[in-house]
């Protein structure tokens, strides 16, 4: 993680500061990667290169803001660097917020920590890499929250795409090999006594295989890789 000078940390904690008490009793977390050449989609841009990798990142996170943006509920996206002003996060839509801790885990405890600290009771955190999802789908999750303590969306590679949860579970954060085909299997044994709701498994975005035969994508690649 990027050390911020004094500067930005003054800025981060100005802007952190204004949020309010939840309009919602729901609250999405949406985790975001800063959109930068060579720094996003890397195993995407092992195939396509640097710059087709960023653009395809920047279409999905338009997307995510499409599907997400209707919602009636309280959205936060954590930036995973620093907060950006004057991008594609409205901030009179989306509150602002920094994402912070060592690995993937940690940075999602505190996040959900963060949100239940504000009063939400039921919360669920998404990527910005999921093309396949739609607002109709985060609807459904939210839904399932009304019955079930935790719902999960089960991602094709092993992991999962969606969390939700009305009340912390912190050892689900731990002892996970992050980014491997074992987090789900790993995650819903540490449910295995909770009342837990499962998804429609869908695909997210991390290789040129996952979006190969989608059209949408076309435009993006190399000529020579287009179909």
């Amino acid at each position: 993680m990027a050390i911020l000078g004094l500067k930005t940390n003054a800025e981060k904690s100005k802007k952190e500061e204004t949020f309010q008490l939840p309009a919602s009793k729901n609250a999405l977390i949406i985790f975001t990667r800063n959109p930068e050449l060579g720094k996003c989609k890397t195993r995407l841009a092992a195939t396509v290169g640097d710059v087709a990798a960023l653009n395809i990142y920047t279409f999905l996170l338009q997307h995510t803001v499409k599907i997400t943006a209707p919602l009636i509920l309280d959205k936060f996206v954590y930036y995973s660097v620093k907060l950006r002003e004057g991008d594609l996060w409205d901030p009179a839509i989306f509150k602002k917020k920094l994402q912070h801790g060592d690995d993937l885990g940690i940075r999602m405890e505190r996040a959900f920590n963060e949100v239940f600290n504000l009063g939400y009771e039921r919360a669920i955190i998404i990527g910005s890499d999921m093309y396949d999802m739609t607002t109709a789908d985060l609807d459904k999750a939210f839904e399932q929250l009304s019955t079930h303590d935790f719902v999960l969306g089960p991602a094709e590679d092993g992991g999962y795409y969606l969390l939700g949860m009305t009340k912390m579970e912190a050892k689900i954060f731990y002892n996970k090999n992050w980014g491997t085909d074992t987090v789900l299997r790993d995650t819903l044994a540490n449910l295995k006594e909770k009342k837990v709701a499962l998804l429609e498994e869908k695909n997210d975005v991390d290789y040129y295989e996952d979006i190969i035969n989608i059209d949408a994508f076309q435009e993006f690649f190399p000529s020579e890789l287009r179909k």
